[in-house]
């Protein structure tokens, strides 16, 4: 059972990085960062935007469920 919650959390974690790179980026700099960028973030997102999204939380969710789940099996030792 630890094997194959490792290995899950391996393959969560590389797929959690891949999704987030795949985001686009909206920010170009500290004015972004203060409300320069307003206009971009009120134009909404498409729909592969918002799949992308929620693909990203379920992989993140996975992952953090592993960890604790792995940190119970080790404790468990």
């Amino acid at each position: 059972m630890f094997v194959l919650t490792l290995c899950l959390q391996v393959i969560t974690g590389l797929v959690s990085v891949v999704l987030v790179l795949l985001h686009s980026g909206r920010g170009g700099g500290l004015s972004d960062m203060f409300g320069g960028g307003l206009g971009v973030t009120a134009a909404g997102s498409t729909v592969v935007e918002r799949n992308l999204d929620r693909l990203t939380i379920v992989s993140a969710l996975i992952f953090g469920f592993t960890t604790l789940a792995l940190a119970l099996m080790i404790d468990s030792y």
